[in-house]
Order: C-alpha cells, then sequence, then structure tokens
C-alpha cells in the first residue's frame, strides 16, 4: 500500500552547515509597517566591535507567532530547569566580569 503525505505536513531540510547554527549573545530589532528586522550579533570581551552574524526578516504576523512560540517554551524551560535569571541592567559593552584586555 503507498504511503499518503498528510497534505498539512511540511517536510523540512536543515543543511548541515546550518544545523550547526551560530552563537549570539546580542540581538537588535527593529521594525517597519510591513516587517520586523532581527540582527544576531556575537560580541567579545575586549573587542570593541561587534558584527552582525544573521540577519532573519519576518512579517508583523510571523513576528507575533515567533514571540509567543518563545513564550510557550521558555515557560516550558521553567518548568522543567527552574526560573531563567535575567539582569535588569544592558549587559553591554560587556567585560564579562574579567580585567579589561591589555596589549
Amino acid at each position: 500500500m503507498e504511503e499518503q503525505q498528510n497534505e498539512n505536513q511540511l517536510n523540512i531540510e536543515l543543511a548541515e552547515e546550518i544545523a550547526e547554527g551560530i552563537f549570539s549573545n546580542l540581538a537588535i530589532i527593529t521594525h517597519s509597517n510591513t516587517e520586523f528586522v532581527l540582527d544576531f550579533i556575537r560580541v567579545m570581551p575586549g573587542i570593541p566591535k561587534a558584527k552582525v552574524k544573521s540577519r532573519i526578516i519576518l512579517t508583523p504576523e510571523h513576528a507575533k507567532r515567533l514571540m509567543h512560540a518563545m513564550q510557550d517554551n521558555i515557560e516550558k524551560f521553567e518548568a522543567t530547569h527552574g526560573r531563567i535569571k535575567t539582569q535588569d541592567e544592558t549587559p553591554f559593552p560587556m567585560g564579562f566580569g574579567g580585567p579589561t584586555a591589555q596589549a
């Protein structure tokens, strides 16, 4: 018997280089009336310049769906692992708690 694929099912391919992921410790979000732009940045201690490592552009509807998905996943994470502690102050520019680099 031939298998039928559910017409609501989406087959998603994940390329190996994308599956490795990109580390980011800063996200900057901007928006217009038609899109939200999420820039993911890696800030390194002692280096005054940082590069955008990835940019994701979303429609307002998809940005709101992402927000709800993130809220749901954070709630599930915290139910299992405890509350995620955050700092009230902006951590940038950051020194990672160590001494400032000197040459």
